[in-house]
């Protein structure tokens, strides 16, 4: 009996890693090469599980697991690259270069939004210098449920400025955002470093999504070694594109790699995955610069209404952060 429910046990898990590998060749083959072979390859998969099961002989599963075997050799070949026709607000990655305390940025972003699809494109060249580096903000931007926000983080200075850094996927012209894609080299990544009342107002203004803006209890030396993170970044991302992935490779698990080598005791959380509850995390890890418990600094932090208001302010920043 005990010998049946053991067979049982490692068929039943065979099955499921073959249906998995399944699952995941036909996403593969319908994101980088077309539905139709998606689909053939999902009823070839079904048949030959089904006859598996069956029949109870490893022979018939040779076919298709020589297929699995070329069809991972193809998607080794799959390579991200810089050169593909961009959307407009991604066609530029960030650079910069430091000379004592002194950033220079090239290719800052400082679009005039009217609406997601109208606007007016302004790249820039702008210097910050380190010494004046006095806060840093975290921004979630909720696009799709409670569950799932995109982060940005802001750095403000002592002359009254911010600058927004973003880690986004790459865009081609026409293209938009697809969770299920992220798993299939669909998207690379880019790095977007902007100004506040570009890289913000959009998201709230012209794409309606709902915005909190959390300050961030950093000493000195740290923000100025995160700010640092992100030059690095961009310089890494510059020289070599790499796939942007919905659950290992996003706009929170990046920068949380980046925080990490920084203070390597940060800890792994769920809530890392779950976007949508970062901020959650970083209240329960002391990270919050607010005042009172997690639903009174939630409730200050939320930014829509004041980001809406203020739209074309040029001090947007200033009024976003009023109290």
């Amino acid at each position: 009996m005990l010998k049946k429910i053991l067979t049982f046990a490692a068929k039943l898990c065979a099955f499921l890693l073959m249906l998995c590998l399944s699952l995941w060749g036909g996403g593969a083959l319908w994101f980088q090469a077309a539905p139709v072979m998606a689909v053939a390859w999902g009823v070839a998969s079904v048949a030959t599980l089904v006859w598996w099961w069956r029949r109870r002989s490893a022979r018939v599963l040779l076919p298709w697991a020589l297929a699995v075997v070329l069809m991972m050799g193809w998607w080794r070949t799959i390579e991200p690259s810089h050169d593909r026709v961009w959307a407009d607000d991604v066609a530029r990655m960030v650079t910069g270069r430091v000379q004592g305390s002194i950033v220079t940025l090239d290719q800052v972003r400082n679009f005039d939004w009217r609406s997601d699809a109208d606007y007016t494109q302004r790249w820039e060249q702008r210097s910050y210098d380190l010494q004046q580096l006095q806060s840093v903000d975290v921004a979630m931007s909720y696009w799709m449920g409670p569950a799932i926000a995109h982060t940005l983080v802001s750095f403000g200075f002592s002359d009254g400025r911010y600058l927004t850094f973003s880690i986004e996927i790459r865009k081609e012209r026409g293209e938009r955002f697809d969770g299920i894609a992220g798993f299939f080299k669909r998207f690379e990544t880019v790095l977007i470093a902007a100004d506040e009342r570009d890289i913000l107002r959009v998201r709230t203004n012209a794409r309606g999504e709902d915005m909190y803006l959390y300050r961030l209890k950093m000493p000195p030396e740290v923000i100025r070694s995160l700010f640092l993170s992100y030059l690095d970044e961009g310089a890494l991302l510059k020289r070599e594109p790499r796939f942007y992935n919905t659950l290992t490779a996003n706009c929170t698990t990046i920068v949380f790699e980046m925080a990490r080598r920084i203070d390597p005791g940060l800890p792994l959380d769920w809530r890392l995955l779950a976007s949508g509850y970062l901020d959650r995390y970083l209240y329960d890890i002391g990270a919050l610069a607010g005042q009172g418990g997690f639903a009174a600094q939630r409730q200050q932090a939320h930014i829509t209404a004041r980001a809406r208001a203020a739209d074309q302010d040029m001090d947007f920043s200033g009024r976003i952060r009023l109290r």
